[in-house]
């Protein structure tokens, strides 16, 4: 008797491996602790990875590309908490954002690339959807609990509601980047707990 054998799918190419990009990313954050943007080279990275160097271009065009998904990985490890309050979940999200920005893989990979991103327009166009357009999920999610527990109005205007998302995202980003890498002061609970009561003031007055 015949058997019919189905042939098996074609293989495009090789598969990527998360282990190999985690590597990667990681070394181009270590890279550019130890040798600064300017220093940092594809080479570099792919040497202290433990890959060769065509595996870092199969994945990223070069090395403005590599540095803000090292950065970006780094942002999307926050996670807003549910504790019963629009109050407590801000004050819980801020503390984790400036717990993440003091480590100094953080620090000196986000400085360089909005540094480098002054000349870049391409460059400043990757942060924005690689990095701020990803981070605005915990505004929304924020958003969204705080309207199904009545502590915020339900928004008409889809308009509006977008453009007071990006404000209140660009409000406690600024204000967490600022005090922790420019005046390099200390976001404890105490500054959370002023910051937050100071945001949903603000919040009360939103055009919805």
């Amino acid at each position: 008797m015949l058997s019919h054998s189905h042939p098996k799918p074609l293989r495009t190419g090789r598969p990527r491996s998360a282990a190999a990009d985690e590597a990667i990313l990681e070394a181009t954050r270590a890279s550019l602790v130890d040798l600064g943007w300017s220093k940092l080279t594809m080479s570099d990275v792919a040497t202290r990875a433990g890959v060769a160097k065509t595996t870092l271009y199969r994945r990223w065009a070069g090395k403005n590309e590599l540095v803000v998904d090292a950065v970006a990985v780094l942002f999307d490890e926050l996670e807003l908490p549910d504790l019963g309050s629009l109050s407590a979940d801000v004050q819980a999200v801020v503390l984790q954002f400036a717990a993440l920005l003091e480590r100094p893989e953080t620090q000196t990979a986000l400085m360089a690339v909005v540094a480098e991103s002054t000349r870049d327009e391409a460059l400043r166009a990757r942060i924005r959807s690689a990095i701020v357009d990803r981070q605005k999920r915990l505004v929304l999610l924020g958003r969204e609990r705080a309207q199904a527990r009545g502590e915020l109005p339900y928004e008409k205007s889809p308009e509006s509601a977008a453009r007071n998302a990006d404000l209140i995202f660009d409000v406690i980003a600024g204000a967490v980047v600022h005090r922790t890498l420019v005046s390099a002061e200390p976001v404890d609970a105490a500054w959370a707990r002023s910051f937050t009561s100071l945001l949903l003031l603000g919040l009360g007055g939103v055009e919805t």
